[in-house]
């Protein structure tokens, strides 16, 4: 076909057009959503004691000897504070790990500050009672910060205070089992804050077995700036599950933004209580529909199920023996035994979350099918299911044409389209 003088072809244009946006915006700006200043490594978990919260204001004839002078008035205060015997300041010195620096103010001969100070269990343990030691823990739980701040809801798009404040936090003697996830990589485009008012229990799955989790808890929290430069009211919600249920609220006030870090900080303190008395409660627990290869029915529904199956199975019989008069009833073949169901691997695409749910539905729906899990979720592409049936491939793949699918049959696996 002739082109008319002056046009560039289709695919001619589209290169032109891709060359012109490089040359205008610049390559430095074209780059992948993924990429970017994301992502806060929490601090590791341990068992020490850790006592925070501890202002000093000390001097000495230099700026290093009040600090020092500082450092070891935080060391006794933390220690009484912790309930600890009274010890001699080298005794102290030896118990703990760290010093961890909140705030601090340094002059030629002044220290202001306020300070952590983290002692070592294994030395400390043996002055301190065991108040603060981890009795009854939790299963591991995603923990997902969702922050409102000017009208916009973020988790782990972008760093956040919240998100900091989370991973400043030493868990290692709380109850909950935090699982942080980092928030850096893909992180920051599974985990959104659109994740949080999904209600599909297979999306849900697949998420919590990438992290290793089983189940979420979502703490919320909503910043109102009143003025620039004036207070900041933070709103504070302690949530939990797949359905986003509420455990408690609270309010929390800073002076000015300068404050806001220190409020962020006891805001996490006091979220961990309410999930720690939600965990000695009963309330928070695991949602058993998180943790179920296939729901299954009620004992007394599935008699009834079976009973009314034998009764249409004995009708059918009856309305043949009697359309042919003389022949023999049919003799009903007893099921295949499921005591050993065989496994099998399903491929199946997945554009979107629907259409995985989709198939798993499907899969799942099939009369002998016992469990049917992804094993690799590629939104986008090509996912693949691990399917347990009592029956052979050739069964299975008979049953996903009849509903509706096209079926290519492997080694020992399947490939099914729409």
């Amino acid at each position: 076909m002739a082109q008319r003088p002056g046009l560039l072809p289709l695919g001619g244009g589209l290169v032109l057009a891709g060359a012109l946006a490089v040359a205008v915006i610049g390559p430095a700006r074209l780059v992948a959503q993924i990429e970017g200043e994301r992502g806060i490594a929490p601090v590791a978990s341990t068992g020490d004691i850790q006592v925070d919260g501890i202002q000093v204001n000390t001097t000495g004839k230099t700026a290093e000897e009040a600090r020092r002078n500082g450092w070891r008035e935080a060391t006794r205060l933390a220690w009484a504070k912790a309930g600890g015997p009274q010890l001699a300041d080298g005794q102290l010195e030896g118990l703990v790990s760290s010093v961890v620096i909140e705030r601090e103010q340094i002059g030629p001969r002044r220290y202001i500050a306020t300070l952590g100070v983290i002692f070592d269990r294994t030395r400390s343990g043996q002055f301190v009672a065991g108040a603060s030691a981890v009795g009854t823990r939790s299963q591991p739980l995603l923990m997902l910060p969702l922050l409102y701040s000017g009208g916009v809801a973020q988790i782990y798009e972008v760093r956040t205070p919240w998100q900091a404040a989370w991973a400043r936090f030493h868990a290692g003697a709380s109850a909950i089992d935090y699982v942080r996830p980092t928030g850096g990589g893909g992180d920051s485009l599974l985990l959104t804050a659109g994740q949080v008012s999904r209600r599909s229990r297979t999306w849900w799955r697949n998420i919590l077995d990438q992290f290793g989790a089983s189940d979420v808890i979502v703490p919320v929290a909503r910043i109102e700036r009143q003025w620039p430069g004036g207070p900041v009211q933070g709103t504070f919600t302690a949530r939990y599950g797949p359905d986003n249920r509420p455990l408690s609220s609270f309010t929390l006030t800073a002076k000015g933004p300068d404050q806001v870090p220190a409020m962020l900080d006891e805001a996490v303190r006091r979220m961990d209580r309410i999930y720690t008395d939600a965990l000695l409660a009963g309330t928070l627990r695991v949602n058993p529909t998180l943790n179920s290869e296939r729901l299954t029915l009620d004992p007394a529904v599935a008699a009834l199920l079976a009973a009314a199956n034998r009764v249409t199975a004995a009708q059918e019989q009856a309305i043949v023996a009697d359309a042919v008069p003389g022949a023999a009833a049919p003799t009903i073949v007893a099921a295949p035994s499921v005591d050993a169901p065989a496994a099998f691997t399903v491929q199946f695409a997945s554009p979107d979350v629907r259409a995985v749910d989709a198939a798993l539905a499907a899969v799942r729906g099939i009369t002998g099918v016992k469990s049917a899990a992804t094993t690799s979720l590629a939104m986008g592409g090509t996912s693949v299911m691990r399917v347990s049936y009592s029956g052979g491939l050739d069964d299975l793949a008979a049953a996903l044409r009849a509903r509706g699918y096209t079926v290519t049959l492997g080694n020992g696996a399947l490939s099914i389209r729409r």
